[in-house]
């Protein structure tokens, strides 16, 4: 259970996870040391689910979104299959027509071509719906 203060400590690091904690505590007008027992709590309570890193993907000069149809029984080697390929940045699975949307990235157009290429070739995939990203018009966090 959280209430506002929490919240609101969740919606500064939403902005900038990297807030130093005397920051972010005189932000919220608390303790260091509450702070620190609050984010604890909220990283028990699965609110914060651990710190990563996130590739600048600024080097992708090319990005698509890849709808797929997956063939029945098929998901789980498909997704193993998916998950080799180096331009692979995310992979979700969503409501509709299509099973999966990948994310892919890359330096050129031929390596962009050449992974829906290899999607379109897996085993237990029916058919896919490529996107090439033109524009990014907003990104929250950047």
């Amino acid at each position: 259970m959280t209430d506002s203060l929490d919240q609101a400590l969740l919606d500064i690091l939403r902005r900038n996870a990297r807030t130093p904690t005397a920051a972010l505590a005189r932000r919220l007008g608390i303790s260091r040391t509450t702070l620190q027992g609050r984010m604890e709590r909220l990283e028990r309570q699965g609110h914060i689910r651990g710190y990563t890193l996130v590739e600048n993907t600024d080097d992708d000069l090319l990005r698509a979104h890849v709808s797929i149809v997956i063939t029945p029984r098929h998901s789980q080697k498909v997704e193993r299959d998916l998950k080799t390929l180096p331009e692979l940045r995310e992979l979700h699975a969503v409501s509709g027509a299509s099973d999966l949307i990948a994310l892919l990235g890359a330096a050129t157009t031929e390596g962009i071509n050449r992974a829906i290429d290899d999607i379109g070739q897996m085993e237990g995939v029916e058919r896919t719906v490529s996107a090439i990203i033109l524009s990014t018009r907003f990104r929250r966090g950047s």
